[in-house]
């Protein structure tokens, strides 16, 4: 077994003598192992600097060109977008919350813009990229759904892409109401699913657990729909939602 031995050490006999001079050959080999790693390494790097360098310069180029993109072009664009979605959102808030008979003609305000200002297609067209005309995609499709035009409301919500906790369920569930109300019943039920499991909270969750489940005993799937109504009993008891489950899972465990 090898010992350590102070630095200096005189070998006491022959056998140590050997071991001192096993011990000096196989440290001297190690270094001059790495010396000529490292020799290596420097005529490689000598021999490649030009491509290492341009590497360097190009990986430079890109992330002050991106930086440069998102400060000089991508913010500008994003406020000026911002700025325009304003007098469209105006247009469907007072379509939302205004009577009947201007309804229609306010959406299609917010649609197509008014007073100077873009509405939603043109911010998705002139904006493309940009968080405002994603958020136009959400508002024109529940525009066209609220004007009975279901397959371009389809068409919109889709191209919609969020992670909001409310936003993103009210979306899949407007794909939902505008199959239901093109009579494709299967479709309505898979977008009310996925509505209801894309993020579950207080809200929006009982909502499409509820319209599932009508839709599901609308199509003679009482299966499907008890565990939806059961859910909402026992998860959302005090949801709007929750006041109507015992009628429907009273129809729906008498379809069984």
């Amino acid at each position: 077994m090898a010992t350590y031995k102070k630095r200096g050490y005189k070998p006491k006999n022959k056998v140590e003598e050997v071991e001192q001079v096993e011990d000096n050959s196989t440290t001297a080999e190690v270094f001059n192992t790495l010396d000529e790693g490292a020799s290596k390494t420097e005529e490689w790097v000598a021999a490649n600097q030009k491509y290492i360098l341009g590497a360097v310069a190009m990986i430079a180029v890109v992330v002050l060109g991106y930086l440069g993109f998102q400060k000089f072009i991508q913010e500008p664009k994003e406020q000026e977008a911002a700025n325009e979605m304003f007098t469209a959102q105006q247009y469907f808030d007072n379509a939302v919350n205004g009577n009947s008979v201007v309804k229609d003609s306010l959406y299609t305000l917010a649609l197509n813009g008014g007073e100077g200002k873009y509405g939603f297609l043109e911010i998705i067209e002139n904006y493309g990229g940009t968080n405002a005309a994603n958020l136009a995609n959400y508002y024109a499709g529940f525009s066209y759904l609220n004007m009975n035009k279901y397959q371009e409301a389809i068409d919109y919500l889709d191209k919609f892409k969020g992670n909001d906790d409310i936003l993103n369920p009210l979306a899949l569930g407007g794909i939902g109401d505008a199959f239901s109300q093109l009579d494709q019943t299967e479709e309505a039920l898979g977008y009310y699913e996925k509505a209801a499991k894309a993020k579950v909270n207080d809200f929006t969750t009982p909502k499409f657990l509820l319209k599932a489940a009508i839709t599901a005993i609308s199509i003679n799937k009482p299966t499907v729909a008890v565990p939806y109504l059961e859910r909402i009993k026992n998860e959302f008891p005090k949801s709007v939602e929750a006041n109507q489950v015992d009628v429907h899972l009273g129809k729906a465990q008498a379809m069984k």
